[in-house]
């Protein structure tokens, strides 16, 4: 058997990877956030059997990895003698 083909992750298995529930994974799924394939015997028939492979994994972290934010703004106080009416 191909070693690539055990790979392959479920939702579940995924989520204890990533710590959310196994909902979640599905959820991204089905929005096509998250690259996958149905394993059923007959897709779209009947519960979905989705397998998610090695580098729809990478595709989705890279794409959700968070950068450093940009440098905050300040605003500039007004001057002592400026009342300000909101």
């Amino acid at each position: 058997m191909n070693d690539s083909l055990n790979q392959y992750l479920t939702p579940p298995k995924l989520a204890v990877r990533w710590g959310v529930k196994p909902e979640k994974i599905i959820s991204w799924i089905k929005s096509g956030e998250l690259r996958a394939f149905d394993a059923s015997a007959q897709a779209g028939t009947g519960r979905p059997r989705f397998r998610i492979s090695p580098d729809a994994v990478i595709e989705f972290e890279s794409r959700r990895t968070v950068c450093p934010p940009s440098k905050s703004r300040r605003r500039k106080k007004p001057p002592r003698d400026v009342i300000e009416f909101f």
